[in-house]
Formats: C-alpha cells, sequence, structure tokens
C-alpha cells in the first residue's frame, strides 16, 4: 500500500470513500494496529512504573463549567514532571482532563480530537455533547486490557451543551462506565481530597470567577493531603491549567489570569492554612 501509495502520488481509494463517521472505525479497518488497545505488551512480572497524572477537578456555574488540574506527574514515589498539562480542548465547546497513565492519556485525548473532527467533516454537524461523551466511553472501554495491566487511563470530560445550554460533566471508570456529574466532580489520586472541598463550597449560583476560585481551593486542598497532586509553585511559576468552557467556546486561562488566582488564594492560606470553612447550616 506504501510503494502504491508513494508511486503514484495518490492516496488509497479507502481513504478518499468516508464509510462511517467514526474516526476509531476507520482506523479499525484500515490499520488496527494504530489502536491503543490493540498493541501487544510483552510478558511483564510486577507494576510498570509509568509516569502518572493525578488531580483533575470540574465544577458548573450558571452559562458554563471550568475544567482545572494540577501540573504534576509522579512515577511511583517520584515526581516525573513538574509542569505537566492535563486539560486539552477536545473541540470547541468540550475538553478532557487525564488522569492515570499520562503517555496513554495523551494519546487518548489525541485520537479523542480526530474522532470529533472526522464526524464534523463526515456528517457537516457536530457531535451533541451526550454523543461525545458516548464515544470518549468506548475509547476508554477499548484500553481495558491495558488497564488490568495497571496502564489506566480515567479522565474527565466536560463542555457545553448547546442545545440544553448549560455546562455538563461527565466521569468514568477504567471500564469506560459513564457518570453525569452534578455540580462538580474530580478524579485522580488526590479526587477524594478535592470533592471533599467542593463538596462544603460549592454553590449553583458561583460566578464564573468564584468557581475558577473554587477548583484552585479544591487543587491546593488535594496537594495537601495528596504527595502526588503538586499545588501551585510560585518560585518555578508553575501554576494550575484552568479553562472555561461557555457558549462562546473553549477558553484557556492565561498563566497571568491562573497565577493571580492561585496567589490571591496562598496570601489567604497564610492566615488560614485549611482554607474557608463553611457554615455550620
Amino acid at each position: 500500500m506504501e510503494a502504491n501509495t508513494r508511486s503514484t502520488g495518490r492516496l488509497p481509494a479507502a481513504f478518499l470513500t468516508p464509510g462511517s463517521s467514526s474516526f476509531m472505525d476507520f482506523l479499525s479497518d484500515q490499520s488496527p494496529g494504530m489502536l491503543p488497545g490493540n498493541r501487544q505488551l510483552p510478558p511483564m512480572k510486577g507494576a510498570i512504573e509509568a509516569p502518572h497524572g493525578t488531580t483533575i477537578v470540574a465544577a458548573t456555574f450558571p452559562g458554563g463549567v471550568v475544567l482545572a488540574g494540577d501540573r504534576r506527574a509522579t512515577m511511583g514515589n517520584m515526581i516525573a514532571q513538574r509542569d505537566i498539562e492535563k486539560v486539552f480542548p477536545a473541540d470547541e465547546y468540550s475538553a478532557v482532563g487525564i488522569a492515570g497513565t499520562a503517555g496513554l492519556a495523551v494519546e487518548m485525548v489525541k485520537l479523542f480530537q480526530l474522532e470529533l473532527e472526522h464526524f464534523e467533516k463526515v456528517e457537516g454537524a457536530q457531535l451533541s455533547l451526550e454523543g461525545k461523551a458516548n464515544r470518549l466511553s468506548t475509547m476508554i472501554r477499548s484500553n481495558l486490557a491495558m488497564a488490568m495491566q495497571g496502564l489506566a487511563v480515567v479522565p474527565l470530560f466536560a463542555g457545553y451543551d448547546v442545545d440544553r445550554e448549560r455546562g455538563r460533566i461527565f466521569s468514568y471508570d477504567v471500564t469506560g462506565g459513564r457518570s453525569e456529574e452534578h455540580g462538580y466532580a474530580s478524579t485522580g489520586s488526590g479526587s477524594i481530597f478535592a470533592k471533599g472541598s467542593m463538596k462544603k463550597l460549592y454553590r449553583e449560583d458561583l460566578t464564573e470567577e468564584q468557581t475558577l476560585t473554587l477548583v484552585v481551593q479544591a487543587l491546593y486542598d488535594a496537594a495537601d493531603d495528596d504527595s502526588a497532586t503538586g499545588g501551585p509553585d510560585v518560585a518555578r511559576r508553575i501554576y494550575p491549567i484552568l479553562t472555561v468552557i461557555t457558549d462562546e467556546g473553549f477558553r484557556k486561562l492565561t498563566e497571568t489570569e491562573s497565577s493571580g488566582i492561585a496567589r490571591s488564594i496562598l496570601e489567604r492560606r497564610m492566615e488560614q492554612p485549611d482554607g474557608p470553612r463553611a457554615a455550620l447550616l
């Protein structure tokens, strides 16, 4: 196939005749070995040491949703990377935050981006947010064999539903099981602490700015109790990745914006190390 393509200067007919709106189905037919779930791993003993992304958080507000992640990747008890990016746009109105095996997770996100772009080009319309969430579920399920060997990917998916005119959040397990979360959600090693933080501070009437502050507070609390989650690093100028998705589309906050939120929280934590307190009643 490759030789024929080089000699004629043309793509094979299969590449010019889309038989499915799913890029994954197309790849399964043409080059199944390129799909992560179809790769054969060598025999292994014990756990694989690979960089892992840690904590991702999301929260909705009237008019949209915020998706954020810390910047630390770990390998066992070691810090593998201090400034990894874990939140990526999926398309104009949705984003994915990755937790789990970093390399596989980034590869899955790129494949997911291609899947959505391929569908839009073939069908001439975007998938619904529900449809996007289902496509991601299928991808995670196809990685189950690797997940059982310790190479799990557990993302958090968020987006603005243009039909319902509101932000929505979807969480997953390693088998591809999908759940819609209401209000807020988290995934990764520090998720239990981040979710506990948001549970006490979240309100449905928060503004966009307040929601951004909420998720950074949650990441700070996660880093306070989970060694695999990295808090704001002022010395190295490493701050959480903060993104907002509204009816205007996906927007990633600049370093100046995210550092401003993080620094204001750090200043307040100097006086109150455990963070803001929720009212008893």
